[in-house]
């Protein structure tokens, strides 16, 4: 009830407001990246069909599982084979672009058409006529998570690690007089992970400010932090966040493309040194199978009746989903309750900053460039003190006169 008293209803009135506002984009750099983006996926067509020895349908999985295996011979072994023949999702292409150079040009190409398709020709057509803005549509009831969805358009899909994605978000601009303020809450789920767990090895790395990818490097690799090296570090942060999502050795041998008894030992080295967590994970899934259940922070409930599955692909998700969840619940907790907070407070205290974008951890206000080192320190503040936690929340804040500058 408190849940349902204190956050959800109070934030309908936030999520309705924020839709109201809107975001506004620059249709025409959108325009200008539209042309720029048909010329790419012309040349990357082009060069797909001279790597294929000739055209076909980049499109269908079929022609595409004609072209790698039999016409290039290029070797499946290992690939998943369904009703229809081998697959070529991402995965696949991604192993087989080691090998030949057509599948990292089809990747290419797809990310490209999906881009252009998704985001640079639809967000022009769907610009209000009277408030030159995009409004959103945000659902609360939509991940089982609690985490908040956006349709109409999608705004929370926008690939934030790639140079085309960024060219996205820097269309989207603050009205003159204005700059936009992100606020993005640093590796909020390791934290609340910390928090949960009372691993008093991670409690210690985020409580002194140490490096919690290079500490968990140092733990996994038994090395010491200084000597962690940049790879190193890149392994680690991917085992950090596959623990969360339940990654296993077989997914962390391909995602590090590393032997799977090399993924074994890192992962039981992982659960050696974060005692903590191990136990976490224990006691959770032994609570969720005799109650039913797994809880957030603020007691938000997803049942997991699949647990008792004698399926074993649904029972591994469903534990999956246990251990999951009460972590990224609870962000999702969290930052909604700093929602409906400031958006009191803002207006309370004569800040004049608009909250206008939610994308998981990360919020987006529209501020007068006058005031906005006012309106950052409040921001801040409010995400970082929302709750007690057994660690201290961070937030990383920048103010800018794009979405792209910000993030």
């Amino acid at each position: 009830m408190e849940l349902f008293r204190d956050v959800e209803m109070p934030l309908l009135a936030v999520l309705a407001a924020m839709e109201r506002r809107g975001v506004r984009v620059d249709a025409d750099a959108l325009a200008r990246l539209a042309s720029e983006y048909r010329a790419t996926l012309a040349a990357t067509e082009s060069a797909i069909y001279e790597l294929a020895g000739g055209p076909f349908n980049i499109a269908s999985p079929i022609q595409l599982r004609e072209v790698l295996f039999d016409r290039l011979k290029i070797s499946a072994k290992g690939i998943r084979k369904g009703k229809t023949g081998f697959s070529t999702d991402v995965d696949v292409l991604t192993r087989l672009a080691a090998v030949h150079p057509l599948p990292a040009k089809i990747l290419e190409h797809r990310a490209l058409a999906k881009l252009l398709s998704t985001y640079v020709d639809p967000l022009p057509l769907l610009i209000h006529p009277e408030t030159g803005r995009i409004h959103t549509s945000f659902n609360q009831t939509v991940a089982a998570t609690g985490r908040l969805s956006s349709t109409d358009p999608n705004l929370q899909n926008i690939p934030i690690r790639t140079e085309d994605g960024r060219r996205i978000r820097a269309a989207f601009v603050p009205e003159p007089g204005k700059v936009l303020i992100g606020a993005d809450y640093s590796q909020i789920e390791l934290r609340i992970l910390a928090h949960l767990t009372g691993d008093p090895v991670l409690v210690q790395a985020f409580t002194t400010g140490e490096d919690i990818h290079t500490r968990t490097a140092a733990e996994v690799f038994v090395v010491m932090p200084l000597t962690v090296t940049s790879e190193m570090r890149r392994r680690a942060k991917v085992i950090n966040f596959g623990i969360i999502y339940g990654m296993g050795p077989q997914r962390l041998s391909r995602e590090l493309a590393i032997p799977l008894p090399e993924a074994q030992r890192y992962i039981k080295n992982y659960f050696a040194r974060y005692a903590g967590v191990t136990r976490y994970i224990e006691s959770t899934l032994a609570e969720a199978r005799r109650q039913g259940y797994v809880s957030t922070l603020l007691k938000r409930r997803r049942y997991l009746p699949e647990l008792g599955s004698p399926d074993d692909g649904l029972r591994s998700f469903a534990e999956r989903t246990a251990i999951n969840t009460p972590v990224q619940g609870s962000a999702a907790d969290l930052i909604k309750l700093a929602m409906v907070r400031l958006e009191a407070r803002l207006p309370r205290e004569g800040a004049p900053a608009a909250m206008i974008l939610q994308v998981h951890d990360e919020l987006v206000f529209e501020a007068d460039a006058a005031r906005v080192e006012q309106a950052t320190a409040i921001i801040k503040e409010e995400m970082e003190q929302v709750m007690p936690l057994a660690v201290p929340l961070a937030v990383d804040i920048r103010a800018g006169q794009s979405w792209d500058e910000v993030h």
